[in-house]
């Protein structure tokens, strides 16, 4: 299992945008062998002594945090579908410009990376 995590900050009035470009982006990373996606929005976050989540991101005033993830069988199939996944043309339809500025958020903030789980468990 290897898991792509994200967190971002999102205008707070873009929320059904948001999801909008969360749900078409399932559907075409699920054609690359993408198991599941989960996307959170901010409900209780709290401001940190030293760090949190709004400080990460460089959340403006107004702006809610969202906490995501999809998990995929392993790294090679992540790693596989890279070229094919931003080659695929409904990326440029339904997100419009490579730099993402058509977006609903200011990609330059947001933090993303991959994991591999030590501890699942599931009831």
């Amino acid at each position: 299992m290897y898991v792509q995590g994200f967190v971002l900050a999102v205008p707070e009035g873009n929320k059904g945008a948001y999801r909008e470009v969360a749900e078409k982006f399932w559907d075409i990373v699920k054609d690359y062998g993408c198991l599941s996606q989960i996307e959170c929005w901010e409900a209780d976050i709290k401001d940190g002594n030293t760090t949190d989540f709004r400080t990460a991101v460089k959340a403006e005033p107004g702006e809610k945090i969202v906490f995501a993830w999809t998990t995929w069988p392993d790294r090679a199939t992540v790693d596989a579908s890279h070229e094919k996944l931003m080659a695929d043309p409904r990326m440029a339809e339904h997100f419009g410009n490579p730099d993402g500025s058509d977006m609903p958020f200011d990609g330059k903030r947001m933090i993303f990376g991959g994991f591999e789980p030590i501890v699942w468990k599931e009831a």
